[in-house]
Order: structure tokens, then sequence, then C-alpha cells
């Protein structure tokens, strides 16, 4: 996709006497196909993407399902130490999930690597807007199996996997929400800086192999989760979630108390993508090769952008 316009033809044109209401109408549709090309359009149309998107509704329905109820039972198990499990648990499921997933969609099953993928430009803001609508559904459609197949009780006493933040940070043993809130934030970002900068390596991707990659991706995940629970891990609030959408399903099923604080889980970890995207601006450039053309790199479209609209104003005809 080419977003530099060409204004000889109009130049050409200019020759010609025309009314300013004509150059700003041409002007106008000019900006307005230049949206729709920087935002990626056109993906709306394919049938592969709305597969793609499938996958993610599925992959996420089925992801939260497992680590749910994984969750719930690793808590809920008559171990001295439960929450220590839960990281074994993380990375399993997830490493599965991933193998399987990421060679059909890209293997995001979350709106944190959609939106840091969108930002990096491997994926238009059309896909990734449709896939983060994929996980949301997928969300909801997995808790509303976990209602049908769980103890509500289990359920409800670990707030469905830790999906809420216990308490404002009073009361021994809560945890406040600006502690969650860095928590959120710099879990991800390690995750991000670990995991995503592996997975969008081309050269070390090839060199590695699906395998590996996927491993050392949930491995970050596990890792995260694991220091997020042995510091800050209660009841109510189960660590670090890495995935907005896990708790978006409980929240508009059940809502009263699992409101508070949930906006957490969507500012902490896409604070981290706006800080690891710019961070990423000041890598060494020798042997790394991001997995992206940067047409569609978020920085790059806002350039584009910015110079085809100033480029796109024609003064008036003089009388």
């Amino acid at each position: 996709m080419d977003l530099d316009y060409s204004l000889e033809a109009d130049h050409q044109k200019a020759a010609s006497p025309k009314s300013v209401e004509s150059w700003e109408t041409i002007s106008n549709i000019r900006r307005w196909d230049l949206f729709l090309a920087c935002i990626g359009y056109h993906e709306f149309f394919s049938p592969e993407m709305w597969r793609a998107a499938l996958t993610e509704l599925v992959a996420t329905a089925c992801l939260i399902f497992t680590l749910t109820t994984s969750i719930i039972s690793c808590l809920d198990s008559h171990e001295s130490e439960p929450k220590l499990l839960v990281p074994f648990a993380v990375f399993i499921i997830a490493f599965l999930f991933l193998l399987v997933t990421v060679p059909l969609s890209g293997g995001h099953m979350s709106p944190v690597f959609t939106f840091i993928a969108s930002l990096k430009g491997i994926i238009t803001l059309t896909r990734a807007a449709i896939y983060v609508l994929a996980q949301c559904l997928g969300s909801i459609i997995s808790f509303l199996i976990i209602n049908s197949v769980m103890s509500h009780n289990a359920a409800e006493k670990y707030t469905f996997g830790g999906c809420t933040i216990a308490g404002n940070g009073t009361k021994t043993g809560h945890v406040s929400l600006e502690t969650a809130l860095i928590v959120e934030f710099t879990c991800t970002f390690v995750v991000l800086f670990v995991g995503v900068t592996l997975a969008f390596d081309k050269r070390r991707c090839k060199e590695l192999g699906l395998a590996m990659v996927c491993a050392v991706v949930a491995g970050a995940m596990a890792v995260a989760v694991f220091v997020s629970i042995t510091v800050t891990g209660q009841a109510g609030y189960a660590g670090v979630g890495l995935n907005p959408a896990r708790c978006l399903g409980p929240v508009l099923l059940h809502g009263g108390p699992l409101w508070e604080g949930h906006w957490v889980f969507w500012v902490g970890p896409f604070l981290a993508c706006f800080v690891y995207y710019g961070f990423t601006k000041c890598l060494p450039k020798e042997g790394f090769v991001w997995e992206d053309t940067q047409e569609y790199d978020i920085m790059n479209l806002a350039m584009a952008w910015c110079s085809a609209t100033k480029t796109s104003v024609y003064p008036q005809e003089k009388k």
C-alpha cells in the first residue's frame, strides 16, 4: 500500500476553472480514502480475516475457560501454597494454545497482544478492532459455559479466577488499586519485552522454531504470574491478568463488586503497550528484524496522514 499521494494530476486539473467548493470536496474525498487505507479497511472484505477472527473467538473462549477453571481448582486445592501451582498451569495451557493458534490467526487471544501488534504494524487497525471484539465475545461465551458446569459457590469464592481488586487497600491482606495498576503495568511490560520482542523478530523465530518461541512467550507469562501472585496474590486478586478480556465476561454477566477496579485490567496493560512501543524505537537495529513492513506502524500512519492532509489543501482561485 502506498500512502503517498501524487499531486501531479491535480495540478493539471487546476488549470481549468473550478470553484473553491469543488476543491474542498476533492480534498475531503482524498482524506477519507487515505483514512480508509491507513486503517486497512480493505481487510473488512477479506474472508481470510474473518476466518482468523473466528479462530480468535473460539481460541479465546477455550483458553479463558481452561485457565479460569484451572486457576480456581489450584486456589481451591488443599496444597499449602496453592497459588504456586497457578504459574505451571498458565505455562502449560498458554503453550498448547499458542502452538495451535499462532499459524492460524497469530495466536493473540488477548487484547494486549492484538493492541501491540497493531501499534507495531503487524496487523491493521481494522483487523485489530475485529480481533478484540471476537476476544471479548469469546470471554462472554466462556463464562456462560463456566456458569453451567462449575460450582457457583467456588467460582464466586475466588471471583472467577481473580477478576476483581479485593478491597480498597485499607484492610489487611487487600490490594489497593494503585498496587494492582503497577503490577498490571510492570508484569505486562515484562511479557512484552521478553516474549513479544522475540516473537516479532523474524530472524530469531526462524532460528528457534515455532515450538521454542511459543515456549518462551508462555514462560514469560508464567513468570509474570508467579511474580505477581507471590507479592499480591489474594482470593480476590489472583495476580496479573495479562488479558483484559478474561475478566470482561464475569463483569458483564454478574456485575456488582466485580466492577470495582475493573478498569485496572485495561489501563495497566494498554499503558504498558504504549511504553513498550516507544521503547522499541530505541532498540538496536543491527541483528534485529521486525516482523512487519513498517507500512501500518502507527507512527508511520500518523506521519503519512499529517503529510497528506497538509498537501491536500488547495489555495483559493484568483477571481
